[in-house]
């Protein structure tokens, strides 16, 4: 124990991001070195599929139920409620930067809990890597082109139909959309921010691109300057490439 506590800060991040959030909690127990050690790590990924794990007795709290005092409540959880107390949890603990967020579930719809979290992460202003992989179609909030900071951004599964005033996405270097449901313009309109985008990926297979304008593959290549890596796969540049 004593030479786990001696181990540099930075090895110690690297074990813990490399652990499912539940187990980076447990290693609170092994020392009072380690004891807020996973409060701190810049890594979160939470996946729906996961065990989160609730217990029903009171003895048997886990670092992210402490605060939940009633077991039959805890009994009576969704594993969707489960995913979102633990994140919600893992939040109000932790110190310091949010470099890289995963959040993989399904979802349909417009999810209020989701929206919180991502109004949460761009309060934060650290997260450079934001992964949203969700099963369905969620409704992106507005709060999503507050984070300025992105370098790089991977949407599966959402909708893309919000006309913000401003889109801060100048430090966006790699954009990933899977499964997207959108509109032509909207779509311009967010490339036409990312003036650093060096890789994009764009697959709307299972998902929508609607022409609501004239938009034209020589529009797209337009604010697509200085890209370096390009994959696009979608009904309506088709139809475009081959008129």
């Amino acid at each position: 124990m004593d030479k786990l506590g001696k181990l540099p800060s930075g090895i110690i991040e690297t074990i813990l991001c490399l652990l499912p959030i539940q187990e980076a909690a447990r290693t609170s127990i092994l020392s009072k070195e380690w004891r807020y050690h996973w409060t701190k790590i810049p890594k979160l990924v939470f996946i729906e599929e996961d065990a989160f794990e609730v217990s029903t007795h009171g003895d048997e709290l886990s670092v992210l139920e402490q605060t939940f005092d009633r077991p039959s409540e805890r009994k009576m959880m969704t594993n969707k409620c489960k995913l979102f107390y633990a994140i919600y949890q893992v939040l109000l603990v932790h110190e310091g930067p949010i470099n890289e967020f995963t959040l993989c579930m399904e979802v349909d719809g417009s999810c209020v809990e989701i929206d919180h979290i991502i109004h949460h992460l761009s309060k934060k202003k650290t997260v450079k890597i934001l992964k949203l992989d969700f099963n369905g179609s969620y409704r992106l909030p507005l709060s999503l082109f507050s984070l300025h900071q992105l370098t790089e951004l991977y949407l599966n599964g959402c909708v893309l139909d919000h006309q913000p005033s401003s889109i801060g996405f100048g430090s966006l270097t790699t954009l990933n959309m899977q499964e997207i449901w959108t509109y032509d313009k909207t779509l311009l309109r967010l490339l036409s921010s990312c003036t650093l985008l060096k890789r994009l990926t764009i697959n709307s297979d299972g998902g929508t691109i609607d022409e609501i304008g004239d938009l034209t593959m020589a529009d797209l290549f337009e604010c697509l300057r200085g890209i370096e890596y390009l994959t696009i796969w979608c009904f309506i540049f088709l139809v475009i490439i081959s008129a």
